[in-house]
């Protein structure tokens, strides 16, 4: 028998630590190669994780909730010899290629990492070796920091050698008083405090702990209605030309292996206008508008544990095959948590689609940083006023949907969205058929 070690992946550049969140498999169980053995949640994504080699789980390192850095040893394998993959096996946890904290031993005062740091210490002097291990932290967490003026040695950090996590500083913002306010030409609004505040279950009810992936999607959400004025638009949509357009062309599109959906034609609407209304594909960041070169949109996926929002890259350079193709590829990757890192980076703008369970239309909440997202309503049936070229008003049966976009009216005034919905709105209602 050959012994393979089982290590923490890392997801990503910028990840520094996982959670072992669920085994998939338990002590003594066959696994086959490249089969999921455990599943992983990070600041960034959840995973399956599959098993580097065929043979047996012969013992487990870590448990089940468990938050370790990378490449940290979390299970051994037993195989044929010969059958282990060219991963790590020698016959001592790789305690080598577990990564070093970055210890105050010979560490130079390194400027190309220090100075461009967005926090120094509170007193304005040379920061210690602790407080330099915890500013070493991912460019969200530092971004974060900055945006909220919150010095990030003075967070105890729960991650690896003591960095600060994105949990840690979102944690410490929620519970930290409220700051003094802005100074004049200053857009951040001051952080605030919301408590959670415990309540007594009762008997019989069932209590819960929130997932990672739900924890961190509520303090974005929380996070977001703070820094963002939130206003919405309400755009009714005749959705007929494109369902008489989607009718003709979604067995030619199954063929080819694509679900074509209402929510492609969105895609590729709001993709086609983004370019020319360029306030709406921006972010905020302190008191200055970047304008985004890219337009990347994100695509709300509901999942079972919890909202995850993959991104399309380059939508504008995209066919209607293209962006239906991808919108069932990351659909798919998300409900199978076989999504990387990458893939849920650098949106721009954000589609969310609750219509498909059936609500006339929503309000949703803006996907920091962005400054827009739309919400997609029910798109089914109804009756609607109709006029003919002549004039004529009749009453028919149309396929109609509303499209709502909140946006953040610190940089997106009123006439900016309602122009940008009012484009998106007519090329659908208008879809030209040479684009199928």
């Amino acid at each position: 028998m050959a012994r393979v070690d089982v290590l923490m992946p890392q997801m990503g550049e910028s990840i520094a630590e996982g959670t072992l969140s669920k085994w998939l498999k338990k002590v003594g169980d066959p696994v086959k190669r490249d089969e999921p053995l455990f599943e992983i949640s990070t600041d960034k994504v959840d995973a399956e994780i599959p098993a580097p080699a065929a043979g047996v789980l012969a013992e487990i390192k870590v448990q089940e909730g468990q938050t370790v850095p990378v490449q940290t040893l979390v299970a051994i394998l037993e195989t044929e010899k010969g059958a282990a993959a060219p991963a790590p096996t020698k016959p001592e946890p790789p305690k080598a290629a577990e990564p070093k904290p970055p210890a105050p031993k010979p560490e130079p005062p390194a400027p190309r990492s220090e100075a461009p740091a967005p926090v120094r210490s509170g007193d304005g002097g040379v920061q210690t070796a602790e407080q330099r291990l915890r500013t070493k932290s991912t460019p969200l967490v530092r971004k974060i920091a900055a945006e909220h003026r919150v010095d990030i040695s003075r967070i105890p950090g729960s991650g690896y050698a003591g960095r600060v996590t994105k949990q840690d500083i979102l944690g410490y913002i929620e519970r930290a008083p409220a700051a003094a306010p802005a100074t004049p030409g200053s857009r951040l609004p001051a952080p605030g405090s919301v408590e959670h505040p415990a309540v007594e279950p009762w008997p019989g009810d069932r209590v819960e702990p929130w997932s990672k992936i739900r924890k961190i999607t509520a303090d974005h959400m929380v996070m977001s209605r703070r820094v963002s004025a939130h206003v919405a638009s309400f755009f009714e949509v005749d959705f007929t030309r494109v369902a008489q357009l989607r009718g003709k062309a979604k067995q030619s599109y199954a063929e080819r292996g694509v679900n074509l959906t209402f929510l492609a034609f969105i895609a590729k609407a709001c993709a086609e206008n983004l370019r020319t209304h360029p306030v709406v594909n921006a972010a905020v960041s302190a008191d200055s508008t970047i304008y985004r070169a890219d337009v990347n949109i994100g695509i709300a996926v509901a999942l079972d544990w919890g909202l995850i929002v993959p991104v399309i890259r380059h939508a504008d350079e995209m066919s209607l095959m293209g962006i239906a193709r991808a919108i069932n590829d990351l659909g798919e990757r998300a409900r199978t948590k076989k999504l990387s890192p990458d893939d849920i980076q650098r949106g721009t703008f954000t589609i969310t689609n609750p219509g498909g369970f059936g609500p006339f239309a929503g309000i949703p909440i803006i996907n920091q940083p962005q400054v827009a997202i739309l919400g997609v309503g029910a798109i089914e049936k109804r009756p609607k006023v109709v006029i003919a070229a002549d004039g004529t008003e009749s009453i028919a049966i149309r396929t109609m949907g509303m499209l709502t976009m909140s946006y953040d009216h610190r940089v997106v005034d009123g006439a900016d969205a309602d122009k940008f919905l009012a484009d998106v709105k007519k090329l659908l209602q208008e879809f030209p058929e040479g684009a199928m």
